[in-house]
């Protein structure tokens, strides 16, 4: 199954309202830059932008979430993340609440940090419980997260079958190196009985070709005698 881990990018516009004081159309308007960079891709520039808009209003959720966004798009995983929580605690929005946890869930998910991107799934749907992507999404790092689990558990398997092959052979071995000995040991005691009765046919045949020189030399003696 294709996964489709979508962090919500859209880059909220503010629109300016009344007459603001100079100080408020100041950060809106770094924000309103920084929107249009992000959507060029200007990834670094729109980063600038909104920290132009923080340093003139550090409440500015709408800056501290772009800038979490403007940040995941580099890459800046963990600088990310801190605004992010920092917009989604400080946001009143609901909407915009939970855009920034699931974001947070996207972040987490990519780096396989299982609990905590469901956690954070879970905290945006209790904010936007229609958001049928983080429902999705939600789904979905839990059975990656039980497959990791069960994946954790195989690797052991596998390890304990592996040593237990490394041992049979090792047995295997062994056995080998002790069956020349054992084959030495037969043959040894095979030839001890052959040398034996080697020498008990020869000792007998010695016996024999005494007891004919004996007799022969009696005969000779009796002849020599008649």
């Amino acid at each position: 199954m294709k996964t489709r881990r979508i962090a919500h990018l859209l880059i909220s516009v503010v629109m300016m309202i009344g007459c603001l004081p100079v100080m408020a159309q100041a950060d809106r308007n770094y924000v309103r830059s920084g929107n249009k960079l992000y959507r060029q891709q200007k990834y670094a520039q729109a980063e600038t932008e909104y920290r132009k808009a923080l340093d003139k209003n550090s409440n500015n959720t709408q800056a501290m979430y772009n800038l979490g966004c403007a940040l995941l798009m580099q890459q800046k995983d963990s600088s990310a993340i801190a605004l992010l929580e920092k917009a989604g605690k400080a946001e009143t929005a609901k909407k915009r609440k939970a855009m920034a946890y699931h974001n947070i869930g996207v972040i987490c998910q990519n780096h396989q940090l299982y609990s905590q991107a469901i956690e954070a799934y879970k905290e945006s749907l209790r904010n936007n419980p229609s958001d049928n992507q983080t429902r999705y999404n939600l789904a979905l790092c839990k059975r990656q997260m039980k497959n990791q689990k069960g994946g954790g558990n195989k690797n052991q398997k596998k390890q304990e079958q592996k040593q237990k092959n490394k041992d049979k052979k090792q047995n295997k071995q062994q056995k080998q190196q002790s069956s020349p000995q054992k084959a030495e040991e037969k043959m040894s005691k095979d030839n001890a009985e052959q040398l034996l009765n080697a020498a008990i046919q020869e000792e007998k045949a010695t016996q024999q070709r005494m007891k004919k020189q004996q007799q022969s030399a009696q005969r000779r003696r009796l002849q020599k005698n008649w």
